[in-house]
């Protein structure tokens, strides 16, 4: 990543985070969620202690005293999950606080995590790796400690979201810098799960990045659940914010495997995609509620099938939630809710079918077409009665089945404030409870409205509602390009070469005088400039210098990031007394073989600056270099950068020095 300067002051105003004990709702939460889950570890730890010994004592009594030990602590265990969930359940914190009525939306928590110490092991390996010493950049090393520990307790708006993709961009830098695919860095990475508290911990820095990623995903999750949505840029953000919280957690769902913790399974971010995608589909009716004319028969029934497309939806969803392996530690208040949405917007569905046949007036013959065509696309199944254009020219036939809908539509009301009522947490959100009431209450009055005493007809079952969405919602992928960043350990150099994956041999200093012909050497290359060959017999051939080796200082001048002509230029301005060349050799590196001119004339642009060199392509790359795996054991290229730099022999009048 290149560096921008502006991003950079932002980045400094991020890095302060938000105060996690700021005495705010959302704060005191978040608090309260890291104290029960401190208690929740220190309980497991008892509960492990104890299952050790019941298994290793044959004492008859110790053991009765330990099974004692196990059933209070797995009872206190019971009890913190308890109100674990009762705190994620809190969804009425995350919520607008306008005065505008709308039905709450599922937010969630923000995984947290325990302090990391990482001096003292990044100053090893930066003396054992790379040769340099590790005080010199203890200064690097705490300021990415304090951009994780801001990371904790990111504030919830754009500066927020900015803050953990900053963090999760400099894991990258982190991870090619000190994590070798053959030795573990000896770091262990603890997180707690974000629905049951359970505590987890790794080596591997992809645990690391995929907690980080679903923090930014749980707080888009938050932006969307704050916007007032009685407004069409409250809806925009909203549809906004939950279309890129799913893109985040379907981006964890494609990229890791085998989580260490249960809310990153793959059933469970399977489940919260899904979740995601049907809070998006809600805004997007709510959106039409807004846009569309009321007195408008077509438009109504766009209306009928948007509500029929949410209850869709969130029906997948309930499915879901209620697998086996995912029921157990999905809170029951976002099951239930869920479950309320799916018959809530049903009955929506068949309001606004009623709405449509009975307020709306006969269409004249130049609409009838039109109408004709929407209605045989609106029901599942073909209402029973008189065809279609009778049905539509008809009054008393309209006000039929429209009776029918609201019938159906009161019953659905009734059982949605059923559920409702079934779950104590959702009882308490007053909010909830209005909307249900006063939609049940709307269709009643419909439904009475219409009614005439003199009706003796048996009020058919209306047929369900076909759904059918004008805005498919989009899973929007994480976008880390947009917050640039400066790779905080580019001291060490280009990370083509100085990465944890290469290693080399110890920098040689070699003494060199410029002969008759020169120093006797071609260069190549930038950032570090590459020795592409040695004359023979010349005066770098005498002081040792071979074909491979990376130039990384001249005159002690550090010249891993210098530019091709930097270095000429460093070279050329020697006296008689000669110059002093640092340079290092990887492992693995062979000697590139001379070719003929002919080569050469076709490969003369090689010689241009390398632009795999650049730092810039770490982070620019589309490559599945981005592809996460919980395993230590990732794959990686075994190949030098050496050997992935093609060899061009050099004409006369070519760099040659």
């Amino acid at each position: 990543m290149c560096w921008n300067p502006r991003s950079s002051i932002k980045a400094e105003e991020n890095k302060q985070g938000c105060d996690p004990f700021a005495q705010t709702q959302r704060s005191k939460l978040q608090h309260r969620r890291a104290r029960i889950n401190q208690q929740i570890n220190k309980e497991m730890r008892m509960r492990a202690g104890a299952e050790n010994l019941f298994r290793a004592t044959s004492n008859h009594k110790v053991k009765e005293t330990v099974a004692l030990e196990l059933s209070y602590v797995n009872s206190n265990l019971q009890l913190l999950k308890e109100e674990l969930e009762e705190l994620n359940s809190s969804v009425d914190v995350y919520q607008n606080d306008s005065e505008s009525i709308s039905v709450p939306m599922i937010p969630l928590g923000l995984k947290e995590t325990k302090e990391l110490d990482l001096l003292v092991p990044l100053k090893d390996f930066i003396s054992e790796h790379y040769g340099e010493e590790g005080v010199l950049f203890e200064k690097e090393i705490k300021d990415f400690m304090e951009l994780r520990q801001a990371m904790r307790t990111p504030s919830r708006n754009e500066a927020g979201l900015e803050l953990l993709t900053e963090y999760y961009n400099q894991l990258h830098f982190l991870d090619s810098r000190f994590f070798p695919p053959t030795k573990p860095l000896g770091v262990f990475f603890h997180w707690y799960d974000s629905l049951t508290g359970v505590p987890s911990h790794q080596r591997a820095l992809a645990f690391e990045k995929g907690s980080v990623l679903f923090n930014l995903g749980a707080l888009h999750t938050q932006l969307g659940a704050r916007q007032d949505r009685a407004t069409l840029p409250g809806l925009a953000q909203a549809i906004d914010a939950f279309q890129r919280a799913a893109g985040a957690f379907n981006y964890l769902k494609e990229n890791f495997s085998n989580a260490p913790s249960l809310d990153m399974s793959s059933p469970s971010l399977n489940m919260l995609v899904r979740l995601m995608v049907a809070q998006v589909q809600e805004c997007v009716f709510e959106k039409m509620t807004l846009l569309r004319a009321q007195n408008d028969f077509l438009a109504r029934l766009q209306l009928a099938q948007e509500a029929a497309k949410v209850e869709d939806v969130y029906s997948l969803v309930h499915q879901t939630m209620t697998q086996p392996h995912v029921k157990d530690y999905v809170p029951f208040s976002w099951t239930t809710m869920v479950h309320v949405k799916s018959e809530h917007f049903k009955a929506l569905s068949h309001y606004f079918a009623a709405i449509a046949l009975c307020d709306c007036p006969v269409p004249s013959e130049s609409e009838l077409p039109e109408q004709e065509k929407a209605f045989m696309q609106f029901h599942v199944t073909t209402p029973e009665g008189p065809s279609l254009r009778v049905l539509l020219q008809d009054p008393e036939e309209r006000r039929k089945l429209g009776k029918a809908h609201l019938k159906k539509a009161i019953m659905k009301h009734e059982e949605a404030m059923r559920i409702h009522g079934l779950c104590k947490i959702l009882r308490k959100m007053d909010i909830l409870q209005e909307v249900l009431s006063f939609a049940h209450k709307r269709s009643l009055s419909k439904y009475s409205e219409i009614d005439h005493e003199e009706d003796f007809f048996e009020t058919g079952d209306a047929p369900d509602i076909h759904p059918k969405t004008h805005q498919k919602p989009e899973i929007k992928p994480p976008n880390f390009s947009q917050v640039k960043v400066t790779d905080l350990f580019h001291r060490l150099g280009p990370l083509s070469v100085f990465s944890a994956k290469n290693k080399w041999y110890p920098a040689r200093r070699v003494h060199l005088r410029r002969g008759e012909n020169g120093f006797g050497f071609t260069l190549r290359g930038d950032s570090p400039v590459l020795i592409a060959g040695v004359i023979p017999g010349g005066c770098a051939a005498a002081a040792g210098l071979k074909e491979g080796d990376y130039i990384v200082s001249v005159n002690d001048k550090d010249c891993r990031w210098a530019k091709h002509a930097e270095v000429v230029q460093l070279l050329k301005s020697t006296g008689d007394e000669g110059v002093d060349i640092g340079v290092i050799t990887l492992h693995g590196s062979q000697a590139p073989r001379a070719v003929d001119k002919k080569v050469a004339g076709m490969s003369s642009g090689m010689l241009k600056s390398n632009k795999e060199n650049s730092r810039k392509s770490l982070m620019n790359s589309k490559s599945p270099s981005t592809l996460l795996v919980w395993s230590k054991k990732s794959k990686r290229s075994k190949k030098s950068t050496y050997s992935g730099v093609p060899f061009t022999a050099v004409g006369d009048n070519e760099a040659m020095y």
